[in-house]
């Protein structure tokens, strides 16, 4: 049992890496397989995965967007996803918990155990993949804003890529420059005027946290 509980309604920055610091998205094909489960494991109702995989294999030129609008008549969500970031070797998540106090708990289960099954069969290794269980800090009124930043524009402040046109992100969604839906991003949105605002914030933050090395010191320890 977690020694603080996870509190329905806060919000929680989540993150984990790979066992021995290994990196655990390998290609672009990784990546695309660990945002679908973002996706598809993020409802109350378990199955969609699967339920994915059977109608992929009937329609294999349809999107997961076809897939959800044709079969799916509501999602019942585990938990708002506010922000994230993939890096090679660890994730970063900003989420709302919603469900019955369990909802982050299910989910990071969930998407765990589907990713490392994934991974393991396309790698024909067995064991774990991440680093014990993910670990998880409530985010305060004070620091929400700012800690969206660092979450979704991880990738530049660790120096891999500008986060404005790193596909693994929340950011371009926010930008408006990305179709996926993954995101409530209103949340953030509506404290700004507008994106190009969030931009700019989002920038002056950026610099502050590299500057100040507050990265994987600071937060994945």
């Amino acid at each position: 049992m977690r020694k603080n509980p996870l509190v329905e309604n806060e919000y929680y920055h989540i993150y984990n890496r790979g066992v021995d610091k290994r990196d655990v998205f390998l290609s672009d094909r990784y990546f695309e397989r660990f945002l679908l489960a973002m996706d598809l494991l993020n409802d109350k109702k378990d199955g969609l995965m699967i339920r994915w995989r059977d109608y992929k294999e009937n329609h294999p030129r349809e999107s997961v967007q076809n897939f959800l609008a044709a079969n799916v008549k509501q999602r019942n969500p585990l938990v708002e996803i506010i922000a994230y970031c993939l890096n090679s070797n660890h994730y970063h998540f900003v989420l709302k918990q919603t469900a019955d106090n369990n909802g982050i708990k299910i989910f990071m289960q969930r998407l765990g155990n589907s990713y490392t099954k994934y991974f393991n069969e396309k790698n024909q290794r067995s064991g774990v993949l991440f680093q014990g269980r993910f670990k998880s800090m409530r985010i305060g009124p004070n620091n929400f804003l700012r800690m969206s930043v660092y979450v979704n524009c991880n990738s530049e402040i660790h120096g891999i890529h500008p986060a404005r046109n790193y596909r693994w992100c929340g950011f371009p969604e926010y930008l408006g420059k990305e179709s996926n839906q993954l995101c409530k991003k209103e949340v953030i949105l509506s404290q700004f005027k507008n994106s190009q605002e969030y931009f700019e914030y989002a920038a002056e933050n950026i610099a502050d946290f590299r500057e100040r090395k507050q990265d994987e010191k600071l937060w994945l320890e």
